[in-house]
């Protein structure tokens, strides 16, 4: 009778133990339980302590809230210029509503794979892989947007979609690698060029501030040159103005002058008709001076 009251007793607690277990449910933070009640949804269970009724409620499934990270393998894809290119892509994203995920869509997981897949290919198809490689956040946010709307309905939120790795072919990152070496080539031809001639323009600009600055120098010279003659003659004038001279002074200047306008083998001298008063004068002082000399 000990046995089986001990066996009893044993079986009693085992029992209590698996009805507590069974009864007795935590939930922790940021998850929650969806319950259902004779195979129909029932109420959602949030962080906490919480007791279902056994064998009548039952757990449906366990539910993270938390911001999920999904990495699937490089997919090839076809640009619209007929390049083939590996593309690694990982997304980022949480579910807002646990009863659409798990209600509204079967395999929630895949069905965001394949649905990331058949975007990723209808949007690279139709741009070329130029812009592929040089466009990608652009390409990252299409993703993103035509993902989050589709996957809506299933109560998920995607925040972000990033194209981790673009693996064209060895031969078209050859073509790349010698196309980027021309542009460079040319970048830098050009470049050189335009330092030429930036040099040529400061060149010939320089050389004409100078002959400007040369000009206006030698006009300078030349004014200030015809400047003091100006004022040697106006003095020279007024001189013989403040000494009031006669006409034999004047008739001798006279003939001074000449004689300097006549030096040279091709000089011709023509007399003004008003010079005959002054030659007159000249022959009248030459009396004077042999009537003088006689005296003597």
């Amino acid at each position: 009778m000990e046995y089986w009251y001990w066996f009893i007793a044993i079986t009693a607690l085992i029992l209590v133990i698996v009805i507590i277990t069974q009864v007795v449910k935590m939930v922790r933070q940021a998850t929650v339980i969806v319950v259902e009640r004779l195979g129909r949804y029932s109420r959602t269970l949030g962080p906490g302590l919480h007791i279902i009724v056994p064998f009548i409620e039952k757990i449906r499934e366990t539910v993270d809230l938390r911001e999920q990270v999904m990495d699937f393998p490089p997919q090839s894809v076809i640009t619209r210029d007929n390049v083939p290119t590996d593309v690694d892509t990982v997304i980022y994203f949480f579910i807002t509503d646990p009863i659409k995920s798990i209600y509204e869509i079967k395999n929630l997981k895949q069905a965001i794979i394949k649905l990331a897949m058949t975007t990723m290919r209808n949007i690279i198809g139709n741009i070329e892989l130029d812009e592929l490689l040089s466009s990608r956040e652009q390409v990252n946010k299409r993703l993103r947007t035509v993902i989050d709307e589709a996957t809506d309905p299933w109560g998920v939120k995607v925040n972000r979609i990033e194209l981790k790795t673009i693996d064209p072919p060895a031969e078209i990152l050859e073509a790349m690698t010698k196309q980027m070496k021309a542009e460079r080539t040319k970048r830098a031809q050009i470049l050189e060029a335009e330092g030429v001639k930036q040099s040529n323009i400061l060149q010939a600009e320089g050389e004409r501030k100078a002959r400007i600055l040369e000009a206006e120098g030698e006009a300078k010279a030349w004014e200030s040159v015809w400047e003091a003659k100006a004022n040697a003659i106006e003095t020279y004038f007024k001189a013989i103005h403040n000494g009031n001279p006669d006409k034999d002074v004047i008739a001798v200047k006279y003939l001074e002058t000449l004689s300097k306008l006549s030096e040279g083998d091709n000089s011709k001298i023509f007399i003004p008709y008003e010079a005959s008063g002054i030659l007159s004068s000249i022959g009248s002082i030459k009396e004077i001076w042999k009537d003088s000399k006689e005296t003597k």
